[in-house]
């Protein structure tokens, strides 16, 4: 692979996906942080990386870039043991990358950004929609986890690593993680793994509402 140059923000739990993924593959990489509420990603220069001006975002060329966090974990994972071979099974990781999308991060992580960052509060009716979508991907989780000890087959994948971005500070949203066991038995496993790091950080101050500049205000 060529060097790689990632465009992090330490807060964000899809760019620390990537960091964690990174660290279990040994990688070594380049890190540029860019600070999503100071204007970082509203230039021409960071258009030209990258359109939707987000972040995280992995420089693999002179010129070439990959957007989408799990879209990034799926490439980095080629050819390793955080990707199956088997068709079945990395259809099931796929699946899973859409789901930790669609459902996960949204509950979750949307939350956490919301009420860390004073967007919502914590008795607002949308917040407690997140919440009750939340409580319903816990349980589902902890269903899916009450016999096995990762999310795909028998082996730790970028699955495991998709979801644990989002769900390991779901305590940050409000959810009482004690209240499913198997998620907590899984969220030990994760972190037993080799590699591992947590370095994901809160959001700081110029994240609340019309602090900063960015993309969400």
């Amino acid at each position: 692979m060529p060097d790689l140059r990632l465009y992090d923000y330490t807060a964000s739990a899809n760019c620390y996906k990537v960091r964690l993924l990174l660290a279990q593959l040994g990688r070594s990489y380049e890190r540029i942080p860019v600070d999503i509420f100071d204007g970082d990603t509203l230039t021409d220069e960071y258009r030209r990386i990258n359109p939707f001006r987000s972040t995280p975002v992995l420089g693999i060329a002179d010129d070439r870039y990959l957007l989408e966090s799990n879209a990034i974990l799926v490439y980095l994972a080629d050819s390793t043991p955080f990707l199956p071979s088997a068709a079945v099974e990395r259809s099931e990781v796929v699946r899973w990358l859409i789901y930790e999308q669609t459902d996960v991060m949204p509950a979750t992580g949307g939350l956490r950004f919301r009420l860390q960052t004073g967007r919502l509060s914590p008795d607002h009716p949308d917040a407690a929609r997140r919440k009750n979508a939340g409580h319903e991907v816990l349980g589902f989780l902890d269903d899916h986890l009450a016999d096995r000890d990762v999310l795909v087959g028998t082996g730790y994948s970028i699955a495991d690593i998709a979801v644990y971005g989002y769900v390991h500070v779901a305590d940050e949203a409000g959810y009482e993680l004690d209240r499913w066991p198997a998620i907590q038995s899984w969220l030990r496993h994760v972190a037993e793994q080799p590699g591992y790091i947590h370095d994901l950080q809160p959001y700081p101050p110029n994240a609340r509402a019309g602090a900063g500049r960015s993309i969400y205000d």
